[in-house]
Formats: structure tokens, C-alpha cells, sequence
């Protein structure tokens, strides 16, 4: 783990939270005190960034790589809620607000880089900046609103139709996702995806 002034790529680096969702309006001085309080965190495929059940919360800004949002029961039998990849976010805002431990882990699917904060203080930051407090929580709600959707989907519509729906909402990630990680989602079997494609239905 490193700081963004002190890495080799910073100048990259820089540019890759500029075209974050919701840090690309924020001003240069705003975005300068924001790195002082920014870990960067390589990360292996299978590696969790955070744990289901915990207190400890942060806030994540995906540069490179994928993530997966997932529950897991006490069988050990586990749902993904979401993926997320550069430019993107990943957060526990919503139980940090509550005082709930986190109802969901965060893992790689892919060796990833992501730049991290405090919970406390990422709220510190956005509490001081009103309109990126507003872009913050409007995405939160967006995510909460696309994963109630997706367990939706699992119910109303087909295997060919839950694959159609994920790769018209999410072009840049179909390609990208493994196909195992991507049937588990849509809650099918690797062979009944490849199966799919082989018949041309998707």
C-alpha cells in the first residue's frame, strides 16, 4: 500500500480518479486533499477488500481491475449483487449511516487497483463539499436501486432474457466478466451460458 504522491504511476493515477463517477467535477485543490487521505491497494484475484459482518468500513475508487458486491450465507453459499470496475465505486456508506455492520463482502475477481479511505473520513470530506455529497449519495441510492432490480430479474425473466438485460445495461463489462463469474450472477449454469451462445440467443 502507497500514497498517491509517492507512486510511480501518480500521474496516472491522477488522471484515473479525475474520470471517477463522482470525482470528476471536483476542483484541484479539492481533489489534492482528498489524495492526502487516499491508500493505493493492489490487489490479487480472489482477494477480499472487504468482509462481510464487519464494522471497519471504507471507501472505494476503482482504477483498474473488477470487483464483485456479495452475500454470503451460513452455509457458505454465495450471491453476487453486483460488479464494479474502473471508474467506479464501491461502499459501505449505508450501513456506516446506520451503525450496521456490513450486510455484504467486497471482492476481486480480477487483480485490481483500487484507492481507499475511512469511511469516517471520506464523511468528513463529503460533509465539507455539498454538491459531491449529493453526486455521492444519488450513486449509492442508484446502486441500492440497480441491485433491488437485478434480484427482480432473476425472478421474472428466462436465462436468455437475464443475459440480454446484463449486456444491454452493461456493454463494457460482458466481454470482460468470466463466464463463470457472470452465470453465477445471473444464476445459471457456466454450461447453460455457453450453451446460449452456442445457439445464438444472446
Amino acid at each position: 500500500m502507497s500514497s498517491v504522491d509517492q507512486h510511480p504511476e501518480r500521474n496516472v493515477i491522477r488522471v484515473q480518479l479525475k474520470q471517477n463517477v463522482i470525482l470528476g467535477g471536483i476542483s484541484d485543490q479539492d481533489m489534492a486533499e482528498l489524495e492526502s487521505g487516499l491508500t493505493l491497494v493492489d490487489c490479487h484475484k480472489g482477494d477480499y477488500l472487504l468482509h462481510q459482518g464487519v464494522h471497519e468500513m471504507e471507501q472505494y475508487f476503482i482504477l483498474d481491475g473488477i470487483l464483485k458486491r456479495v452475500v454470503t450465507n451460513q452455509q457458505g453459499h454465495m450471491m453476487i449483487l453486483r460488479f464494479t470496475h474502473s471508474r467506479d465505486i464501491e461502499t459501505s456508506y449505508a450501513a456506516w449511516r446506520l451503525k450496521t455492520p456490513t450486510p455484504y463482502g467486497i471482492l476481486c475477481v480480477t487483480n485490481a487497483r483500487v484507492a481507499k479511505m475511512p469511511m469516517a473520513q471520506w464523511v468528513a470530506f463529503i460533509e465539507k463539499h455539498a454538491s459531491l455529497k449529493e453526486s455521492f449519495e444519488y450513486e449509492v441510492m442508484r446502486l441500492m436501486s440497480e441491485i433491488m432490480a437485478h434480484t427482480i430479474t432473476l425472478n421474472l425473466l428466462d436465462a436468455p432474457g437475464r443475459v440480454l438485460r446484463f449486456r444491454r445495461k452493461h456493454t463494457d463489462l460482458f466481454k470482460l466478466i468470466p463466464q463463470k463469474e457472470l452465470a453465477s450472477y445471473l444464476n445459471i449454469t457456466p454450461e447453460t451460458l455457453s450453451r446460449l451462445k452456442r445457439q445464438g440467443k444472446i
